[in-house]
C-alpha cells in the first residue's frame, strides 16, 4: 500500500510517498481502507515543523479521513467489515474532558496519522459517518466539524437567536457558520475577499465584514449585532483584540486557531470588565462527534468543500493550496 511520510526533516519537500506492507488488525482493532482525506492547518504546521519542532520522524501526517472497514481483529463489536467510518482525532478520548493521555493519542502528531491507503485503528476510535454524506464530505468531520460543534454546543450552549462571529472562510469557520445556522443563530462572517463573503452570505451569513477594508472590524461587528454571543477565534494573536471588542458582555471567545500568530499583548481589562469567557477548544471526544453526526443527519446538513480537488498522490499540492489561503471551506483529497 502507499503512504505519505515526513522524513529527513520538516517541509513540504520532505514529504515522501512510500510503499508499505498493509497492516493487520490485532485484537480490538479494525483496518480501514481509506477513500478520502481532508486537510487542517494543523497538518501544515506539523509537516513544516511549526507544530512541534521536536516531533520524532519519520511520521505519517494528517488526522482526518474516511473509508470502509475491510478487516477486524478478535473481539471487535463496534464496527464490522463494510461499515463506512471516520477516525476520531484523539483516539483514546471517548468522553469527558481532555487529559495528557488522551492528547497523546491524537492522529498525525505525536503518533502516525492517516495519510495511507490502509490504516489500523482501535475500534473504539472509529465513528460511523452520516449516511447522506459522500466519503469526501465525511472526511472533513473529525477535526474541523467537531471543533466547531464543541465550541457552539458542547461548551457554548448556543441558543436560537444568539449571534456568532466566524473569522474567515476556512474549514472550522464555515462549519461554525453552518452549525450556528442549524441552531437558529445569526452569523457574522469576516474575510479579506468580497467574493468569499458573497458565498458566505449565500450559505446564510446575516452580516459580512471585509477586515482588509475595515481594520476596526471588531467595532463594526459590535455595532451591527449589539455585541456577539460567541466568537470562533481562529486567527490568534493578530485577531484576538478585535474579537474582544466584538463580543458582548458575558459572551464567549472560543480560541481555536493561531493562523495570525501566537504572541502579542492581550488587554485583560476587556476580559475582566465585560465578564468575557475565553476558552480553548481542542476538537472534542468521540461522544461529541456522534452527537454532531446525529444532528447533521437529521437536518441532512452537508459540509462545504473547496472547488479544487486533489488526488492522494498530489498531497503536497493540496497543502500548498492551503498555505496560500486560496480555499473556501474544506480541502478534500480522494483516491
Amino acid at each position: 500500500m502507499l503512504a505519505w511520510q515526513i522524513e529527513g526533516g520538516f517541509g513540504l519537500d520532505h514529504l515522501t510517498l512510500t510503499e508499505r506492507e498493509a497492516p493487520t488488525p490485532g485484537p480490538g482493532q479494525a483496518r480501514v481502507k481509506m477513500s478520502a482525506w481532508s486537510l487542517n492547518y494543523r497538518d501544515y504546521l506539523v509537516i513544516t515543523g511549526g507544530y512541534n519542532p521536536r516531533q520524532k520522524l519519520p511520521l505519517v501526517p494528517l488526522s482526518d479521513a474516511a473509508g470502509v472497514v475491510d478487516a477486524v481483529g478478535e473481539g471487535v463489536r463496534r464496527v464490522k467489515v463494510g461499515d463506512r467510518v471516520a477516525p476520531t482525532f484523539a483516539q483514546r478520548w471517548i468522553a469527558g474532558q481532555i487529559d495528557r493521555e488522551r492528547q497523546r493519542s491524537a492522529l498525525g502528531s505525536p503518533g502516525d496519522g492517516v495519510a495511507a491507503e490502509q490504516v489500523v485503528f482501535d475500534a473504539e476510535g472509529l465513528v460511523h459517518v452520516p449516511s447522506h454524506l459522500g466519503d469526501d464530505e465525511a472526511a472533513t468531520l473529525p477535526c474541523a466539524g467537531v471543533t466547531a460543534w464543541t465550541a457552539l454546543y458542547e461548551q457554548g450552549d448556543l441558543r436560537p437567536g444568539q449571534t456568532v462571529l466566524v473569522q474567515g472562510t476556512g474549514g472550522v469557520s464555515i462549519f461554525g457558520l453552518l452549525l450556528a445556522r442549524l441552531g437558529g443563530a445569526r452569523v457574522l462572517c469576516t474575510s479579506s475577499s468580497d467574493e468569499k463573503l458573497a458565498i458566505a452570505e449565500a450559505l446564510g451569513a446575516t452580516w459580512t465584514v471585509n477586515y482588509r477594508d475595515d481594520p476596526d472590524w471588531g467595532k463594526t461587528a459590535r455595532d451591527l449585532t449589539g455585541g456577539v454571543d460567541h466568537v470562533i477565534e481562529v486567527g490568534g494573536a493578530g485577531t484576538i483584540e478585535q474579537s474582544l471588542i466584538a463580543v458582548k458582555p458575558g459572551g464567549t471567545v472560543n480560541v481555536i486557531g493561531v493562523l495570525d500568530g501566537v504572541g502579542g499583548e492581550l488587554q485583560l481589562t476587556r476580559v475582566l470588565m465585560n465578564a468575557v469567557r475565553m476558552q480553548g477548544i481542542l476538537v472534542g471526544p468521540r461522544e461529541a462527534f456522534e452527537r454532531m453526526n446525529a444532528a447533521m443527519e437529521a437536518a441532512q446538513l452537508r459540509p462545504v468543500l473547496d472547488a479544487k480537488r486533489f488526488s492522494f498522490e498530489a498531497l503536497p499540492d493540496a497543502l500548498a493550496h492551503m498555505r496560500d489561503g486560496a480555499h473556501f471551506g474544506k480541502i478534500a483529497i480522494t483516491r
